[in-house]
């Protein structure tokens, strides 16, 4: 695809917003079974599965297992360029709260947009099956485990991501954000996208004994809760005011009952950076309060810090990023197309690109990734109303994302994407499926330009 002319959207982009309705059933039937049955990071074999078939039902040749539970599709339309479209299979450990039929009961919850992603993907990937007389190259469709926990980019390159489906041409990607339905985001280049991170793991030892003699004992959660008090000093007085560093315990866990004091305390902790190097300082200081903090204690043994993921701050590529945003732009409309300011949300999608040299050897491979707004037009003009709170944002177990009227844009914005950057027409001879052909439902009214 290529930047709209003043004559209008071209006969590419024309043809997608067509055939864009045609794959949305079977990509809402997907996005309910994969909202209703959520599998966490490491354990997503039924969402891999399904999302597997889906491939496989739009004519890639898939293979599974792939640094765990990783799937990997491939479609072949010709010579050309190999483009990426990644999406992530896990849910979170977050206990639904959003009424919706189709809820999760299991404990588990798609309160980041995963299931979206997922649909979205493989109703691109059917829609371009469709489209192959548009373009020609390969199209490689990565559905990655652990996301949430820095962890499943990392494996799945360790496996020979890159080895054995190729080099690719660009690698894309979207992700659901509290924003307009209808509406995407993209970074103007001056900030990450998204911030460095790390995941810890702590844990603070001490001498397990009776609560009727605490003299005589170490007790390990009176040290946690002085670590977790300690912890927002990193922030608040050791980073400049004009750097942006986040530091979260998320788990604390010691104990069995109320009259025992425990032998040891464990903590999570999630650490985010605008910058490698802040990221780095940030480490520093944790690793210093808890050592110091266990030292007051008196405890009998150091503690244990253990970083079990990271990843860089994710930097788009500049010239195709514009580009994508200029064929999104022709799709869904100039005032549908807003500039995304950067989050502290951390993201291992960073490491398919220069920051995961070090694990597949490849340099200058293009990452595009977008934001993708997920509010229903209800939703949202209630929360732009003085006073009035935020919408729900990712991770509220009252996240809810406004199916009816973001899937269709988020299949087509990363099939639009994924056509700006193949080469066509293809040759018309190659035998690609075609998706089965269902009504596109009526769409909603046009959200306000910016959020």
């Amino acid at each position: 695809m290529h930047p709209s002319s003043p004559a209008g959207p071209s006969t590419a982009t024309r043809e997608l917003l067509a055939r864009a309705g045609e794959v949305l059933r079977p990509a809402l039937a997907l996005y309910l079974d994969l909202h209703a049955h959520p599998e966490v990071s490491g354990q997503e074999a039924r969402t891999a599965e399904r999302f597997a078939g889906r491939l496989e039902a739009a004519g890639c040749h898939v293979t599974r297992g792939v640094g765990g539970h990783g799937v990997v599709g491939v479609l072949r339309n010709g010579d050309g360029p190999s483009v990426w479209l990644r999406a992530e299979l896990d849910a979170l450990p977050v206990r639904e709260d959003t009424g919706l039929p189709y809820a999760s009961g299991n404990g588990a919850m798609h309160a980041c947009g995963h299931d979206l992603h997922l649909a979205a993907t493989a109703g691109a990937a059917q829609l371009l099956a469709g489209l192959a007389d548009r373009w020609r190259g390969t199209l490689v469709v990565v559905g990655q485990p652990a996301e949430e926990t820095l962890a499943g980019a990392e494996a799945m390159l360790r496996d020979g991501l890159y080895e054995r489906f190729g080099r690719p041409g660009a690698v894309l990607a979207q992700h659901a954000a509290p924003l307009p339905a209808g509406t995407v985001a993209h970074t103007d280049g001056r900030v990450p996208m998204a911030a460095a991170g790390a995941v810890l793991d702590v844990v603070l030892h001490g001498r397990g004994g009776h609560a009727a003699t605490p003299h005589l004992a170490v007790d390990p959660v009176v040290a946690a809760a002085a670590v977790v008090t300690r912890l927002q000093a990193v922030v608040a007085r050791e980073t400049a005011p004009a750097d942006q560093v986040t530091v979260t315990v998320g788990t604390l866990h010691a104990g069995t009952a109320p009259n025992v004091i425990p032998d040891r305390a464990e903590l999570g902790v999630g650490v985010r950076a605008s910058t490698e190097a802040s990221l780095d300082r940030a480490l520093a200081a944790v690793r210093r309060v808890v050592r110091a903090e266990s030292a007051a204690a008196g405890a009998p043994r150091d503690p244990e810090v253990t970083v079990v993921s990271r990843s860089a701050a994710l930097r788009c590529d500049p010239d195709a990023t514009a580009q994508v945003r200029r064929a999104h732009a022709e799709l869904l409309g100039a005032a549908r197309v807003l500039t995304w300011p950067g989050s502290m949300a951390a993201e291992d999608f960073a490491l398919f690109g220069d920051a995961g040299a070090g694990l597949h050897g490849h340099r200058g491979v293009p990452l595009v990734y977008w934001m993708l707004g997920v509010t229903g037009p209800d939703e949202w003009r209630a929360a732009t109303a003085p006073g009035a709170p935020p919408p729900h944002p990712n991770h509220s177990p009252r996240f809810a994302p406004h199916v009816s009227g973001a899937l269709r844009p988020a299949v087509a914005a990363l099939a639009a994407a994924a056509l700006d950057r193949l080469t066509g027409p293809a040759p018309t001879s190659v035998p690609v499926p075609a998706p089965t052909s269902v009504p596109a439902p009526a769409s909603g009214p046009a959200p306000p330009a910016r959020p």
